[in-house]
């Protein structure tokens, strides 16, 4: 059963036979990625998790697929997490064939269209990427790289593939923690399809230098907030009057985390304290942190410390 699809409004908001880039067509011609893939793929996603920036995360489980997917408002990147198939591709008169499997990424660019045959059903991840976007992070990381993406078919690219699978379990929940991973997620992503998958591949010169005290200190005083504080990456970085990238980057230079997991190392220091301290349930130490479910909360303090919260109570108390 599909699963509520998620708004978030923090933000201001094989091998392919021929790789090519695609000539756009007018992007008004074209529907958003989230609507046209509804359409093709004859379904609602497993869970989708869509921001005002106009990016966004889907999780889709789908038959196989004999259709045109028609141009899309939004470069598409996918990350297959199924059995090995075969599959074809048709570009005009160019036929890509290809294999689905873990490691290997898919690239719709914005405004192409294209023919696929997938002959089995199909479990994927995709990244739905606004093409201001792809703009803005190259602008902000100070490259020349072009924005323009390749289509790319089955390609090898186990770094992008692993990023983007790692964003299913993000998808289930709309609070902080999963909000500001989703954030920083995307934006990683973005810079690493720029980095591999535009017309002239190239490094990204690393940000040397941390925050300045008074900034590192209202950053971290806001992710300590307790409030309703705007805690989205856009929010953290606009009070640092950085960039997102550099934000990222001089954060942490700073604090040896990025602001992820600095929040995730805060919130489960928050949950020691109740736990040992309190006798509020573990449920609802979960909910008081902003967890989606116990389960993901459980999961997070085990990577920590070892222990689920319920051991961990015990042997401290």
């Amino acid at each position: 059963m599909s699963k509520p699809i998620l708004r978030d409004s923090s933000q201001v908001n094989s091998q392919a036979v021929s790789e090519t880039r695609q000539s756009n067509v007018p992007i008004a011609d074209g529907r958003a990625a989230d609507v046209e893939m509804a359409r093709v793929l004859g379904t609602t996603p497993f869970h989708m998790a869509l921001d005002s920036s106009g990016a966004g995360i889907a999780h889709w489980k789908h038959e196989p697929l004999h259709d045109v997917v028609e141009p899309m408002t939004h470069h598409v990147i996918m990350a297959y997490n199924g059995s090995m198939q075969r599959m074809e591709r048709r570009s005009g008169r160019s036929v890509a064939i290809g294999t689905f499997r873990p490691g290997v990424v898919i690239i719709i660019p914005e405004g192409s269209s294209s023919r696929w045959d997938i002959p089995k059903p199909v479990d994927v991840v995709q990244l739905y990427l606004p093409h201001t976007m792809l703009e803005r992070v190259a602008r902000e990381a100070d490259t020349a790289t072009p924005t323009d993406l390749l289509e790319r078919t089955a390609h090898p690219d186990p770094i992008t593939s692993r990023l983007l699978l790692s964003a299913a379990d993000s998808l289930e929940g709309n609070g902080a923690l999963d909000s500001l991973f989703r954030h920083q997620l995307i934006e990683l992503l973005a810079t690493r399809v720029l980095a591999a998958h535009s017309g002239s591949p190239t490094s990204f010169q690393p940000t040397t230098g941390g925050l300045a005290p008074k900034a590192l200190l209202r950053a971290i005083e806001r992710l300590r907030s307790d409030s309703d504080a705007d805690v989205s990456l856009a929010a953290l970085a606009s009070e640092a009057g950085l960039s997102r990238f550099h934000f990222c980057r001089a954060f942490k230079e700073s604090t040896g985390l990025s602001p992820h997991a600095w929040l995730r190392q805060h919130r489960l220091e928050q949950a020691m304290n109740m736990l040992r301290d309190t006798d509020t349930s573990v449920v609802s130490v979960a909910a008081a942190l902003g967890y989606a479910s116990q389960t993901a909360f459980a999961a997070a303090f085990r990577k920590l410390t070892g222990e689920t919260p319920s051991d961990w109570r015990r042997r401290t108390r």
